[in-house]
């Protein structure tokens, strides 16, 4: 499908990789960008940016009847970016008790799907209508080091093939992108290199596109892809030993 004149919603629209991707669509000509975020005025400095163009959105995908109401006052949406997410920082073991992997799931798992399941009919409307799920490189090979994120981004990869399928015959396309490190609140752990988020808008708008079902969206995403498909399991010993490390060396 074709970006310009597009209506756009990305969930996580206020800062970081969201917001590069408001920035994009609007650059690409989208005819509307919902900036969703969870607190008031989190967005205004991209409503100032394209006052006619960028429309702050508050949304938290956890709730159900946010999101009920996100679908009535955005109905005209062509465009979804699945984009908001959650990292702690916490092993599966180590952490106090479930509720850290439970939250991840609900934000990286559960409120992607419940996103889709809503906006799914408004997408239907559209001769085509496209869904980008922000995922991680560590929903391609798992990280011990990430508890409960890792595993979640795993759920989103299938959920996104799930949704594919389901989708297709509306003409929806639904691709998954995977992010390695970039530079953003959420990587701040993160040493070494890191992407700008640019680079993971204009690799997700290219995605929507060409309806590409998978994209690694920068060097770390591809080196893993590579490594994996070379020794999955000298990889899976290379993640394992992170555990060691104090600082966890992928993730988004």
């Amino acid at each position: 499908m074709k970006i310009e004149n597009s209506v756009a919603l990305v969930t996580g629209g206020n800062r970081g990789i969201g917001e590069a991707f408001v920035r994009a669509f609007v650059a690409a000509g989208s005819r509307r960008v919902y900036a969703a975020c969870r607190t008031k005025g989190d967005a205004a400095h991209l409503v100032k940016e394209a006052p006619d163009r960028v429309v702050e959105l508050q949304l938290d995908v956890t709730n159900a009847e946010s999101i009920e109401r996100a679908a009535r006052e955005a109905g005209d949406v062509s465009v979804l970016v699945n984009n908001a997410g959650l990292f702690v920082n916490k092993t599966l073991l180590k952490a106090p008790d479930l509720s850290t992997a439970r939250a991840e799931m609900e934000v990286n798992y559960f409120g992607p799907l419940a996103m889709c399941r809503a906006f799914a009919p408004i997408l239907g409307k559209h001769e085509a209508s496209a869904i980008v799920n922000v995922l991680s490189a560590a929903g391609l090979v798992a990280v011990p080091g990430m508890g409960g994120y890792s595993p979640s981004k795993f759920a989103g990869r299938a959920m996104s093939s799930c949704l594919r399928a389901e989708l297709a015959d509306q003409h929806t396309s639904v691709s998954a992108l995977f992010v390695g490190s970039v530079d953003t609140r959420m990587a701040s752990h993160v040493q070494g290199a890191k992407e700008p988020p640019s680079l993971i808008a204009t690799a997700g708008l290219a995605a929507i596109e060409r309806g590409t079902d998978e994209v690694d969206t920068d060097r770390m995403a591809i080196e893993v892809r590579a490594a994996l498909l070379r020794d999955p399991k000298a990889l899976e010993r290379r993640f394992a030993a992170g555990l060691k490390a104090t600082v966890i060396s992928t993730g988004r």
